[in-house]
């Protein structure tokens, strides 16, 4: 099953774990394919480096550099084209849609509630990591 996470997911599962760390686990045990792009990968950078962050990285004991490097070589990073504007209630999610339809994923992961309203884009379905884990195949 092909899947792009939205980066709240991502920051979720490399710093509490639980449902979304799930998710990435299946990902590396190849139960679904993850696709990211360049421009997610900075929105992870940027998101883990915030000072907010800092203490719970730290009880991780890992880098901002070390998670970013686990998770580009977990997930396929592709070029997306870009997305009309108009097409989207909030461009923010521009970067998140516009791989997803790239990727031609069947799943796109979010914690966001703004995103998870939307239900699907394109025919491709938004859902929350518990929703994404039931859907995927079992090995």
């Amino acid at each position: 099953m092909r899947i792009v996470a939205d980066t709240n997911v991502v920051v979720s599962a490399f710093l509490w774990g639980g449902v979304p760390r799930q998710l990435l686990d299946a990902a590396e045990l190849k139960r679904a394919e993850l696709f990211t792009s360049r421009d997610l990968v900075a929105e992870l950078e940027e998101v883990l480096s915030r000072p907010k962050f800092a203490e719970q990285l730290g009880q991780t004991r890992h880098t901002p550099a070390y998670l970013l490097a686990r998770y580009t070589q977990l997930a396929t990073i592709i070029v997306p084209s870009e997305l009309a504007a108009t097409e989207l209630r909030d461009p923010d999610d521009k970067p998140l849609l516009a791989c997803a339809l790239a990727a031609q994923a069947e799943l796109i992961v979010s914690g966001d509630r703004d995103v998870l309203e939307l239900r699907q884009f394109r025919g491709l379905a938004i859902v929350t990591p518990a929703e994404a884990l039931k859907r995927l195949p079992q090995r």
